[in-house]
Parts: structure tokens; sequence; C-alpha cells
């Protein structure tokens, strides 16, 4: 397949839905082999496949939990082993659980940042060795303007998204002498299965604060993710970039 990701192996988390599936769609466009997982939704990761398929790319899928830390190693390690390398790493996967401080259990604490930010740093650890190994590699994590700024009734998910800033800035310090670019994207309100439980007025009190007027697409995000796995962001590194339509000005 043609295009400037051709040859290249992309493993995207959470590829069963939503940013995830977008993401691997112009992965595929653009020529790459895919590699995904999933969590629960099979059905959405059966039906991803056979569209990235019918497009063309070579794909795998992997039911795996992202909080797993073996998992995540036995993932990485199949996906070098099929496909002979991984040359970008997209941490999407992320869960949100909200309720307000004083009403917060451990529980629900433990299984937000388990999957929003242990998650992260599992798939990283065990990709990085192949990254600096080849002295090249591409890692794209999706944040959200709310580890930016905050968000009532999601302290959980907030820390988590704020950790994951952290952590790829770090990283990017770590690796980026072995060739290795390391970036964030922070979505604002975008149109996933994620907003589909939301009260009617959280989205129209959302809508209001998007300069743009309008709810985005996974689509609009993915563009995003594509061009940071990609070669013209060579010199791109530790950044954190917005895709919000301007909610968060």
């Amino acid at each position: 397949m043609s295009g400037e990701l051709a040859g290249k192996v992309a493993l995207v988390t959470g590829g069963s839905s939503g940013i995830g599936t977008a993401t691997t769609r112009v992965f595929a466009r653009e020529g790459a082999k895919i590699a995904f997982t999933y969590r629960k939704n099979e059905a959405g990761a059966l039906a991803n496949k056979a569209a990235l398929e019918a497009m063309g790319a070579q794909v795998r899928i992997y039911q795996a939990d992202v909080g797993d830390f073996a998992r995540a190693q036995e993932v990485v390690d199949d996906v070098r082993e099929h496909f002979g390398t991984v040359d970008i790493l997209v941490n999407n996967a992320g869960a949100n659980w909200d309720t307000v401080i004083w009403k917060m259990t451990e529980e629900i604490w433990d299984a937000v940042i388990n999957t929003d930010l242990k998650g992260v740093f599992n798939y990283i650890r065990a990709a990085v060795p192949i990254f600096r190994e080849n002295k090249s590699g591409k890692i794209v994590t999706v944040s959200s303007i709310n580890g930016l700024r905050g968000k009532f009734g999601q302290s959980n998910y907030a820390a988590a998204k704020a950790g994951v800033i952290g952590l790829s800035k770090s990283v990017a310090r770590e690796v980026g002498r072995a060739g290795v670019n390391v970036n964030v994207v922070c979505p604002g309100l975008i149109a996933t299965e994620m907003i589909q439980g939301m009260p009617d007025d959280f989205k129209e009190t959302a809508v209001k604060e998007i300069i743009i007027g309008r709810i985005g697409a996974p689509e609009e995000v993915a563009e995003v993710i594509a061009f940071l796995s990609s070669e013209r962001a060579r010199h791109i590194t530790g950044e954190v970039i917005k895709v919000d339509g301007g909610q968060y000005i």
C-alpha cells in the first residue's frame, strides 16, 4: 500500500470505537500495518478489523485490559513477532467514572487511574526498548483538555489525563536522542461513545464553550495523531496539542 506511513507498523490501544477506530482507519489509508487492542467491545473490534482489511491493510487485534502490565508486554511482543517491529504507538484506550470527590470510592479512583494512566505507562514501557533498538519511533497519547484544566466531577479522570502529559514529557526527554518522538493530543468534546450518556444540558453547556460551535468528530483528532506519527512531525516532541475547536480558551 502507498501512503506516508507505508510499511510502518502501528499499535493503537482501544481501537474498537471512537478516536481509536478513526485513527486505525487513517493509518490504513496511509499504508500502515495495524494492530489494535480492545477490552470488551468484540463486535466493534471485529467490525473495524473487517473494514481495515477491506481497505487493504494487514491487521492484528488483541483482547486486552491496558491496565494489565504483563498483557501489555505480551501484545507488544506478538505484534513485533508477527510484523517484525513496532514503529508507532498510540495510547488511546480510556475510561471515565465520574463523581464528586466526596463520593468517590477507592474502586472508582483506581479503575480510572489503572486504565488512563497506568495503561499508558504499560504500553510505553513495553514498546520503548524496540524504539531504542530501532533508533526511531513515534508515541502519541490521547489526553484531554480536562487534564489541563480539571472538571467538576472528574478528579480521577483529570488526574490521570494530567498524569499522562507529565509522563509523556519525561519520556520525550529520555528517548529523544534515540530518535523517538513523544507527543500528546488533548481533545475537547468529541462525538464518541463516551459522551452518549452525558445529559443533554451538560452537552449544551459544553457546546457553548466551543468557539467554532460544534462537537468535534473522531476523525479530526485522528488526523492530528496521524500527522504526529509521520515524518512530517520529526522535529516535534514533548508537545501537547489541543484538538478542541477552541473549547479550552
